[in-house]
């Protein structure tokens, strides 16, 4: 049976490409690429001439059944527009039906912005749980960043531009003022690392134009205890009462992250509410 090459492709640099990447897509009889145009300039680079066909997650009913009829007759490479395919796109549909047809699957391991992230975040990367790009609404993203509130391991996110601030508000909402790295533009010319605490991060970025794709590295929760500032608990929970949250939910969970007695943050909900009908 033929094999299906997962073939990771540079994130920014083109020098990140393996020799056996480039020889990989040389030997194959079709690229299977999320982006032709994309995945044509790079070929076009290393003088590649590999027919390609696209395989991206708005075609992936009709085209998976005709990259399989390929891999009857022949290898066939995958790509993605940039790092390690089958993360974060339908690749591993692709991936799951060659298997089942009884064809090879072989990984050919490069660029990958989430782990260049982690490795050079500062945060441990002993454990680690990767969970791609978060939920584009605040009530889904909180949601999602609740359910990893409490494990230990190192959490790393995927974020657009121009959804950048809210995210961070939301992580920082839910999980309090932890450590993060925030990446963007890795292996580029304008690569950029920061790192700090979350609060901080916040106020870095709305000083600093937003700039290409992100990818956010967070601390884990550890069992030390931090008391947050007055300033921060109050900002939570005109966030979390803004979105609907009941009262006394919110005083125990507020309790939980930020350290301060629950009396002490009810005694704060109240005040808030009782502000805000006044005014």
């Amino acid at each position: 049976m033929s094999t299906l090459y997962l073939v990771a492709t540079p994130i920014g640099n083109l020098e990140d490409i393996s020799a056996r990447a480039l020889r990989i897509l040389k030997e194959v009889d079709l690229i299977a690429a999320e982006d032709t145009r994309h995945t044509g300039k790079l070929l076009a680079h290393f003088d590649i001439q590999t027919p390609q066909t696209s395989y991206f997650e708005h075609n992936k009913a009709k085209k998976l059944r005709r990259v399989l009829d390929n891999l009857e007759n022949g290898d066939v490479a995958l790509v993605s527009d940039a790092g390690t395919p089958a993360l974060n796109d339908p690749g591993f549909l692709l991936v799951r039906a060659a298997l089942k047809a009884g064809h090879d699957v072989s990984p050919i391991p490069g660029p990958s912005a989430p782990l260049a992230a982690l490795v050079s975040s500062g945060l441990p990367t002993d454990r680690y749980l990767y969970m791609g790009y978060l939920p584009r609404k605040s009530a889904d993203r909180r949601r999602t960043i609740t359910e990893v509130a409490e494990f230990s391991y190192t959490l790393i996110w995927l974020e657009s531009p121009h959804r950048l601030e809210a995210a961070l508000i939301d992580i920082h909402a839910v999980l309090g003022d932890r450590q993060i790295a925030i990446a963007s533009e890795l292996t580029k010319m304008y690569e950029h690392i920061w790192r700090g605490s979350l609060r901080e991060g916040l106020e870095y970025i709305r000083d600093h134009p937003a700039r290409g794709e992100y990818t956010l590295v967070v601390a884990g929760k550890t069992d030390k205890v931090t008391v947050w500032p007055e300033g921060d608990v109050r900002e939570a929970l005109q966030q979390h009462l803004d979105s609907g949250a009941r009262p006394a939910d919110l005083a125990r969970q507020m309790a939980h992250e930020s350290g301060w007695p629950r009396r002490k943050v009810y005694e704060l909900i109240t005040e808030i509410q009782e502000h805000k009908q006044k005014s």
